[in-house]
Order: structure tokens, then sequence, then C-alpha cells
């Protein structure tokens, strides 16, 4: 009995710790510089904001590979990605699983872009899109639209992973129409 109450005691000393330790910034809002990111993907690839420099990025945090949200929101982007490709876009998906696991996911649902892995949550932290729980980290479901300057040019927070897909579709037009310099 003595061991469990140690037991709870400690883990729940340690859980206050590492959530302090681990507070997300706030969320980046439009018009702002996105945060930098340099995150090892599904292959093993090192991807960088600055990779996507020229084209816009549609960069978005989903909690876990293979729960049914994340699987549906990532084959969404996996059935559009033409159509996103045409806009002058790029998808990468990253959540806090390791890269192994997003290669095994990423296989079986044939996506076709990059997952990169934040395992320690910095960089969905970075995002303000990090949950901790008790025992663990999960990246929140966010979506970032990024220009080709690297600012933030459209925040989905609380993203519908039914539809999001077709929400950037829909707003990747109007963000570059509006964009200063734009045809």
């Amino acid at each position: 009995m003595k061991f469990m109450i140690l037991f709870i005691a400690l883990s729940a000393a340690l859980a206050l710790v590492w959530m302090r330790s681990g507070q997300a910034a706030a969320m980046p809002q439009a018009g702002q510089p996105a945060p930098d990111f340099s995150l090892v993907d599904q292959n093993g690839k090192l991807q960088n904001l600055a990779d996507y420099r020229g084209k816009w990025l549609v960069l978005y945090f989903y909690p876990k590979d293979e729960t049914p949200a994340c699987t549906t929101e990532a084959c969404a982007f996996r059935d559009d990605i033409l159509k996103i490709r045409k806009l002058n876009a790029e998808v990468v998906g990253v959540s806090i699983d390791d890269a192994s696991r997003h290669a095994e996911f990423a296989k079986k649902h044939g996506l076709p872009f990059p997952l990169l892995a934040d395992k320690d949550g910095v960089v969905a932290a970075r995002y303000g899109s990090v949950t901790n729980l008790i025992v663990m980290k999960l990246a929140k479901r966010n979506t970032f639209i990024i220009d080709p300057q690297g600012r933030i040019a459209k925040v989905y927070a609380g993203a519908d992973a039914g539809r999001n897909s077709e929400q950037v579709i829909a707003d990747l037009p109007k963000l570059e129409a509006a964009r200063p310099g734009s045809r």
C-alpha cells in the first residue's frame, strides 16, 4: 500500500513538472512568421520549413497514426494531393509518433507526402498544437497554411478531420489572390 501511495505521489509530481516544462506557446496567427522546424520524416529524410519556400505549405498536426479521425484526414489529403499541388502547395503532416510508426502508416494508406516525427512535441508546442496529458503528449488537430514567404496565411484551429482537405483547397486560391504581388 505504501508503494502504491508513493508511486501515485511521484507520478503526480513528475506529471506536474512535465506539464509546466512543456507548456505550448501561443498558436501563431495569420500574418506572423511560421515557426521554424527541422524534423525527420517517415523515410528518415530531414525536412525543414525553408525547404518549402516559394510554395504554399499545408502543415497539419494530428494526434496519432492509425486512429479513425487521423486516418480519415490523412487519406483525404492523399486523395486531394493532385488538386493541392496544382495550387502550388505541398502537404506535410506532423504528430508525436516516431518515424517508424509514420512509415507503417504512410505505406498502409499510400500517403504521398511527408509525415514528420515530432517525438518530443517541440514543434507542435511552437505551433500551439500540443496537449500534455498526464502520461503522454499528443498533437492537437490544427492546420496551418504557410505562404511562399514563410508566413502563416490561415489557421484551422481544431480542424475538422473530414473536411480539412476540402477547406484547404477552397481557401488556397483566395489566399493566393489576396497575396501582394499575385496575378
